[in-house]
């Protein structure tokens, strides 16, 4: 059985994918709508507000609400779907946490490499803010909490929302694409949306949503994605910061630069050019093959013997 097939371990009732959507995706509609019916100089004035906690407490706060509705997904699909988070995260027989630390470690490399890069060619955008009991908090404040909120992205998007929308249209190209785009959907409140523009970082959210998706799709389960997102979050929130990004943090580098994002070199190259290199190299990490059936085949019922129905 393929990943999306997971689904047919538990029960599958329309009722049940509709709640469970509303329920654990009500934060990312919220957004949705309040970036929709919110004037820009309101949601300028409450990013200012904010400003005056300090940054750690702040982000604690922003993130908690990601461990609730980690912990209500999982109960909705122990209690209402009737199966194994082990089924939602991967069509192995265990969680293979290597293939999380690779991809951590992926991620972790590039963006500390090409930021050191950056930073020695020229640091006039950059100031050098490291503050070791500031830091020590957030640290603890990032490595607790972070989990909860990509674990709640990835095992939401790339987990529930793609397995259900596959098993229901009975194809993988339809979810991979739709919940990418509500991937990027999802973010479109983030402050750095209204500074740097909503095409510009759609394409960004999206091109990262199909990313990790072909990730999940490929290898059969979240481990991949799951160290990506976890590796992509944690250094955006101790390595460098800014005053126009979600992460408004005590981090060891601040960025004074204007809020502007080359649509080129900072949009197109890294989801046109970068993406692809590291989905090649974990292909040949991991013996990925057959593509096109992984990403754009049929998803059907397996045979009754090939898996248990909960009844």
């Amino acid at each position: 059985m393929n990943y999306i097939q997971q689904a047919y371990k538990g029960q599958r009732e329309l009722w049940m994918f509709i709640l469970t959507t509303i329920l654990v995706a009500g934060i990312f509609l919220l957004n949705f709508v309040i970036y929709l019916f919110t004037d820009p100089s309101d949601m300028e004035a409450a990013y200012e507000m904010m400003k005056g906690i300090p940054s750690s407490l702040n982000l604690a706060i922003n993130l908690l609400p990601f461990a609730f509705l980690l912990g209500l997904l999982f109960l909705m699909v122990k209690y209402v779907h009737q199966r194994s988070i082990l089924s939602l995260t991967t069509a192995r027989n265990k969680i293979d946490y290597g293939r999380v630390f690779f991809s951590f470690m992926m991620v972790f490399i590039f963006t500390v490499g090409t930021f050191l890069i950056g930073y020695s060619i020229d640091s006039s955008g950059i100031v050098y803010q490291f503050n070791p009991g500031k830091f020590a908090i957030l640290f603890a404040v990032s490595i607790i909490l972070f989990p909860f909120q990509i674990g709640l992205e990835e095992y939401l998007f790339r987990g529930y929302l793609m397995q259900h929308i596959g098993v229901i249209v009975k194809n993988k190209w339809f979810p991979l694409i739709l919940t990418s785009i509500l991937f990027g959907i999802a973010h479109s409140a983030n402050p750095e949306v209204a500074n740097i523009g909503f095409w510009k970082m759609m394409i960004f959210y999206i091109g990262t949503g199909l990313l990790l998706g072909i990730m999940t799709l490929m290898d059969d389960g979240l481990e991949l994605a799951l160290g990506f997102h976890l590796g992509n979050n944690l250094l955006a929130s101790l390595l460098v910061t800014a005053d126009w990004t979600a992460l408004q943090t005590d981090a060891i580098f601040k960025s004074t630069a204007e809020p502007t994002m080359s649509i080129v070199g900072e949009i197109l190259i890294p989801v046109l050019v970068v993406y692809p290199i590291m989905l090649l190299i974990l292909s040949k990490r991991y013996g990925w093959k057959n593509w096109q059936e992984r990403l754009f085949g049929k998803v059907s019922k397996p045979l009754k013997e090939d898996y248990k129905i909960i009844e």
